[in-house]
């Protein structure tokens, strides 16, 4: 079906440079596993390459090649990466060319130089010699039934320079039996206009299929590859997250939703495209890096909401504000609650909490204001959804704490070289029945969790099922100093979920209680443990509390 524009629909090879070209960026390092895996998932995701390395450069790399021989790959294609010949080798005494080859990947990704700056500065050859190594490695590669994908570097800075010299590169490399010319912005600052003129120029002029190799110095690597293809090309280079050496590669997770879901072209099989969103987080644990919540299509802000007008109207229509489903991508829609927030927010949150309001009509105005004051005063339910359901269910009396804390203390010594030692005694009533224990912990905060753990394992036994995963503190007023107010967010999780809570205060201890606190409320409301209710003071309707927020929330006290 012709589009709109005329252009149309096509296939669109993709070609995933993650374990190679990503691994280039700052503070990524795959290990050998970690590549495997990694592959594993992007062949099930269904690209048609994955650049393994190049097995010439390093022994991790040779190690990721053997072990991918001995793997049936369902859909992707190994590739393997490398350069051309040095000019002061044949073909048969090359390293690296004799490395491609025994890697024993069914296609080659091999790059040679496009810019006469490079030929003469960089390698110190003459511009015909150059051509000359691009010709006989391909040629060389091709003779071993290897599908050669040339990589021309620096094509587009060359082509400004010397569009002839660029193109002659291209040339060399199709007499040679290049399978595809890939026509790389390896400096990232080519913009997007000129991206659209040189790969209309060039794609008249040359007989084998065009590709795209873009990089994000100037911002531009997705809406550049995106122009590429929009002028012929027909195969795009990129890597998961955008991971790559300086500011990054074309962003596949952007790149793949825009040209298909948009343009109409096929890169994927459409099913596979709900595993978009999954495979970028998964690259990013294997990174050990945070996914950027940022990210089009797959960050966990792609498709959240905050001010209360937007909410309402997605309620209705998700089409008021949301440019695909989010489902399309494997992502899911996000209410936050903020001190934004309005009606449409809290009901579209509770909702999606799974918390029936429909009763509570007339105690909205208070949750609201109530929510507003927390916010203004630096809790952040937007990023601790566990808080925020806890403060629904009781302000609406659908929960009251099973326990209550009657004080705890902490004690932390040091003496002199040796490591500190901190222990906290805490006072419980859980049931009607007092629990007094103690026990030590690697700081302040670990003693007050193990210590409010043992507490509760007698009434609840599988309480040792929930662990805390992450702690994060935020300073909020550093202008105070040490006594500045501060954010604790904790994460905590079971092998089913995790959620997250909040606490905030001057004392990091009482922040750090206030969500220690809800996340073990929040485990006993999902196990089922509302029938032990203690006797808490009422809330007053109106939106403020009898009590003071530290007061009703937790009854904390300083020893």
């Amino acid at each position: 079906m012709a589009q709109e524009d005329g252009l149309m629909p096509a296939t669109i090879s993709i070609f995933d440079t993650t374990l190679r070209d990503g691994s280039q960026g700052e503070d990524v390092a795959f290990s050998v596993d970690d590549k495997l895996r990694i592959a594993h998932r992007l062949d099930d995701f269904g690209v048609d390459y994955i650049e393994g390395g190049w097995p010439g450069s390093n022994p991790k790399d040779i190690a990721f090649f053997e072990r991918a021989r001995s793997v049936e790959w369902h859909h992707a294609t190994i590739t393997a990466f490398g350069a051309t010949r040095r000019a002061d080798r044949t073909v048969e005494e090359d390293p690296n060319l004799q490395a491609l080859v025994k890697s024993g990947a069914a296609a080659v990704a091999i790059f040679g130089k496009c810019w006469l700056l490079h030929v003469t500065d960089a390698l110190g050859i003459l511009p015909e010699t150059n051509l000359t190594l691009i010709e006989e490695s391909v040629a060389y590669l091709k003779q071993y039934g290897r599908e050669v994908i040339f990589d021309a570097e620096h094509f587009f800075d060359g082509y400004k320079d010397n569009p002839d010299y660029a193109l002659s590169a291209l040339l060399a490399a199709q007499r040679a039996g290049a399978d595809m010319l890939v026509l790389c912005d390896t400096n990232g600052g080519t913009l997007t206009s000129e991206i659209a003129r040189i790969v209309a120029a060039v794609k008249i002029q040359v007989d084998t299929p065009l590709g795209i190799h873009a990089h994000n110095d100037g911002g531009l690597a997705v809406a550049n590859s995106i122009a590429a293809v929009e002028n012929g090309c027909v195969h795009v280079q990129g890597t998961i997250n955008g991971l790559g050496e300086r500011c990054g590669n074309a962003d596949l997770c952007t790149v793949i939703p825009n040209l298909q879901l948009k343009l109409h072209h096929h890169c994927i099989d459409s099913a596979n495209l709900e595993r978009l969103a999954p495979l970028s987080r998964f690259v990013s644990e294997v990174a050990n890096m945070t996914q950027a919540s940022s990210l089009p299509y797959v960050g966990k802000s792609a498709f959240a909401h905050k001010g209360g007008v937007h909410v309402s109207a997605v309620r209705k229509n998700a089409l008021t504000y949301e440019h695909i489903r989010p489902e399309q991508v494997g992502n899911m829609r996000r209410v936050l609650v903020s001190d934004l927030s309005g009606r449409a927010n809290v009901l579209a949150k509770a909702e999606e909490r799974c918390i029936d309001l429909g009763p509570y009509q007339d105690q909205l105005p208070a949750i609201v204001n109530r929510i507003k004051v927390l916010e203004h005063d630096g809790y952040q339910f937007e990023a601790a959804e566990g808080s925020f359901e806890l403060l629904i269910r009781k302000m609406t009396g659908q929960w009251t704490e099973p326990y209550h804390l009657e004080g705890f203390r902490v004690m932390a010594e040091k003496d002199g070289d040796t490591n500190p030692r901190t222990e906290v005694s805490i006072r419980l009533n859980v049931c009607g029945e007092t629990e007094h224990t103690a026990s030590e912990g690697m700081g302040p905060v670990h003693a007050l969790d193990q210590a409010l753990r043992k507490a509760l394992a007698r009434f609840y036994p599988d309480i040792d099922t929930m662990r805390l995963i992450d702690y994060k503190v935020r300073v909020l007023t550093g202008k105070a100093g040490t006594r500045s107010r501060v954010r604790v967010l904790i994460t905590s999780a079971t092998e089913e979920e995790q959620w997250c809570t909040v606490g905030v205060s001057e004392n990091i201890l009482e922040a750090s209680w206030q969500a220690l606190t809800d996340s073990f409320s929040i485990f006993l409301m999902k196990r089922g443990a509302a029938d032990m209710r203690l006797t808490i003071p009422p809330i007053t309707q109106g939106g403020d509390y009898a009590e003071t927020d530290s007061d009703f929330r937790h009854n904390f006290t300083r020893r």
